[in-house]
């Protein structure tokens, strides 16, 4: 760029890039590991391309601030939220909008401004939430936020500016060919002392028999991770392993509306990616509208959550009745969609460090961001609780405290599940001038 342009940089990290952290740190640690086969196209398995530390999952990074025996969690603020309090200032309308504006496929109502929405350059939503605000949010809370419970990147962080050279890319010198007489700066976020970037991950590796996890092992010392490209060194330590796990709650039960419906909203935790899908001829156009729901009309295709596999039950018959499993009666009417982020990154070729085909960019996606919102509408109470199942990262919920809220069942996006996109949560909703 230019000596005059701005730098488009300290934005907070994707999970892709701390997951590929972790992974890198696994490779260099020596620790034993099983080798995961991927099956190929043609469904054998095939030993030319071996997967390490497979069963890697992650989740994250959120900002931490680290207090004496306390931990505070923050997470990104729904769209829907414009004010300091936690009541929805964007309601789906009702009405025939499909014949009166640009709406597309296949949403049948508009987001505006609520009726009562008092908005004000003083009374400005910030960008993070925290965990107990975010709870209460999703219930339907509408009290004024707290200084502890929102804040803006500028709370806990500052912008580093440094000013740097360009670089030729055939010389790989400056002050000739394309980089003659061209600087760049480069924005970067600094944490502030005591804020750290917040992980969930966990990986289980079959040593013998049996099955352990390997992060306490790696982050035990506070060992060194290597962290995005420009190979930053970060400490790392093992915060806590006690449950449940410091993501937000959603909603699991619902009431019924006046007109017999039952609404649930979902909201992004994490970005999502949802690509183009060509089935039997049919083609899913992705992008902001999730693969799981019909192109057409909306109707969303999950399946109620099945009960866990059985010690005596075999993958196939697992399979077989997952596929048994009635279809969830529930519609996306709206949805509230930021401008997406550009997912993408740059491969060494080297598979020691877990690197796929030959050296260069990697493929780019286009995410939908945190923060996202999608409405739907329930034929039942009880279709609702399965859909808050089926979307909320944690699952059902058993009432047993040892079991629930500790794993990361959900994660709705189409790629890059594993590496902690497509986490949300759900709550409930209004129409624009219900009470």
């Amino acid at each position: 760029m230019g000596g005059s342009s701005a730098g488009h940089g300290e934005a907070w990290p994707l999970p892709n890039v701390t997951d590929a952290a972790l992974h890198a740190a696994l490779r260099r640690s020596g620790l034993e590991c099983h080798k995961h086969d991927q099956i190929r196209r043609d469904g054998k398995r095939g030993r030319e391309d071996i997967r390490l530390f497979g069963s890697l999952v992650t989740a994250g990074p959120f900002p931490v601030k680290k207090e004496t025996g306390v931990s505070w969690w923050f997470f990104p603020r729904p769209l829907d939220l414009q004010t300091d309090t936690l009541k929805p200032s964007l309601l789906p309308c009702l009405g025939d909008w499909n014949s009166s504006s640009s709406l597309p496929v296949p949403l049948s109502c508009a987001v505006a401004h609520a009726d009562d929405a008092r908005l004000s350059k003083d009374s400005i939503a910030k960008v993070w939430l925290s965990q107990k605000a975010f709870e209460r949010y999703l219930e339907g809370s509408d009290e004024k936020l707290d200084e502890k419970d929102a804040l803006d990147d500028r709370d806990f962080s500052n912008s580093e500016v440094n000013i740097g050279i360009a670089i030729d890319p055939d010389t790989q010198t400056t002050g000739q060919g394309e980089a003659e007489g061209k600087i760049y700066s480069a924005h970067y976020l600094r944490l502030r002392e005591g804020w750290h970037l917040g992980l969930f991950a966990a990986t289980s590796e079959k040593k013998g028999d049996s099955r352990t996890d390997l992060i306490p092992t790696l982050l035990g010392d506070g060992q060194h991770i290597i962290v995005g490209g420009q190979q930053r060194a970060c400490t790392a330590a093992l915060l806590t392993r006690t449950s449940p796990l410091s993501l937000p709650q959603g909603k699991r039960t619902f009431s019924t509306a006046a007109d017999g419906k039952v609404r649930v909203k979902w909201v992004l935790l994490s970005p999502a990616v949802f690509p183009a899908i060509t089935t039997d001829g049919a083609t899913h156009t992705g992008g902001w509208l999730p693969s799981w729901v019909c192109q057409s009309d909306g109707a969303v295709q999950l399946r109620s959550e099945a009960s866990p596999r059985g010690q005596r039950e075999t993958r196939e018959e697992w399979r077989a009745r997952v596929q048994l499993q009635p279809t969830i009666s529930a519609r996306l009417v709206a949805a509230l969609i930021p401008k997406p982020v550009v997912v993408t990154g740059w491969a060494l070729g080297d598979e020691d460090l877990g690197d796929e085909g030959s050296p260069g960019a990697k493929s780019t996606h286009l995410a939908v961001p945190a923060g996202a919102v999608y409405y739907f509408e329930a034929d039942s109470p009880v279709d609702a609780d399965n859909l808050a199942a089926a979307l909320n990262w944690h699952g059902a919920v058993t009432g047993d405290p040892m079991k629930d809220f500790t794993e990361i069942k959900n994660r709705r996006s189409t790629l890059l599940g594993e590496k902690g996109f497509g986490l949300g949560v759900c709550g409930t909703w209004r129409f624009r001038g219900e009470h």
